[in-house]
């Protein structure tokens, strides 16, 4: 997000049998899916798969096997769809099998198998996208050829049970991050970037419209400037590389300390790249503890007043983990 040249740097047990022995059977029960921390979407993974701790899916490390979930908005459904084309995939290496179509209780989607050669190893692949409502749901997973614990069928089988929850809550989301906000001042959060990021908007789901009023960044990084002096031209870079802005007149610019540690402020006059509508913008940095902390507000001029008390309640609520 920012380039500052050298700074840049998760009852015994006889009794039970005999009292279990006693029960009427049960009937089966199918298992429950599982949701990775902070997705919408979810699956029953095959024996053997247990949730990533490194990505947003489920993994068996020892066998080189991997599902990975991800949503993108619903819109998003079409030039996605296509990206499953034989061509399209073609040309990434792969060589598609089988193309179908799968229905799930949140919607529809097209399930793409293929094969494809990396490092020397040919893996089975299974990519999906699926349109649900509100979301784009997409799927890619993959098992060596090789590999006999996850037949197709077992693979397909698990692709199938795709499922998606209405919400996720936010002790998931925050529990994928470094900080934590005591006071989200009514915004809600849209997106999470596990271990570094966090967007919220003011809007009553997190869901962007063509009418929210504010939005904040939240993002720690490592490193930052070692002296006091050389803040200032570090915020200056930081501020640089904020997007979707345009026509900037910085109006202040200026140290403080924010939750006790050294900080810097900078508030700009802009315009909304995509809109063209005026905007206020927000940058507050916080140091210290070897990384920097970048938080940045951006609302419409004309309600700038009550954003920005709203964006510092987020600001000063903040506190690394």
């Amino acid at each position: 997000m920012m380039n500052a040249g050298k700074y840049r740097s998760l009852v015994t047990a006889a009794y039970v049998v005999a009292a279990l022995a006693l029960l009427p059977a049960a009937p089966a029960r199918a298992a429950d899916p599982v949701f990775p921390a902070a997705s919408r979407v979810g699956l029953v993974p095959p024996p053997g798969m247990t949730p990533s701790k490194s990505f947003l899916g489920f993994e068996d490390v020892a066998k080189d096997t991997a599902i990975l979930l991800a949503t993108q908005p619903a819109a998003a459904y079409s030039e996605l769809e296509k990206s499953l084309a034989t061509d399209a995939l073609k040309k990434q290496g792969m060589t598609v099998e089988k193309r179908e179509t799968m229905t799930f209780d949140f919607g529809s989607g097209v399930l793409v198998t293929a094969k494809q050669a990396a490092d020397k190893t040919t893996y089975r692949k299974w990519l999906l996208v699926a349109q649900a409502k509100d979301f784009t749901a997409l799927l890619n997973a993959q098992v060596p050829e090789k590999e006999t614990a996850y037949p197709d069928a077992v693979m397909r089988a698990a692709v199938a049970t795709l499922t998606a929850r209405a919400t996720v809550p936010d002790s998931e989301k925050f529990s994928l991050l470094p900080f934590e906000i005591g006071d989200l001042a009514g915004f809600h959060i849209q997106r999470v970037l596990p271990g570094r990021a966090l967007l919220l908007l003011d809007t009553p789901d997190g869901e962007p419209t063509d009418n929210f009023d504010a939005r904040m960044l939240i993002a720690i990084f490592p490193g930052g400037p070692a002296e006091a002096d050389e803040r200032a031209n570090f915020a200056r870079l930081a501020f640089g590389q904020i997007a979707g802005i345009k026509d900037v007149r910085i109006t202040m610019s200026e140290p403080l300390r924010i939750g006790g540690q050294p900080g810097f402020q900078t508030l700009a006059q802009a315009k909304d790249t995509q809109s063209g509508i005026d905007i206020m913008v927000a940058q507050w940095l916080r140091f210290g503890g070897g990384a920097v902390m970048q938080m940045v507000g951006v609302a419409k001029a004309d309600g700038w007043t009550s954003a920005l008390s709203r964006l510092r309640t987020i600001r000063d609520s903040i506190e690394p983990k």
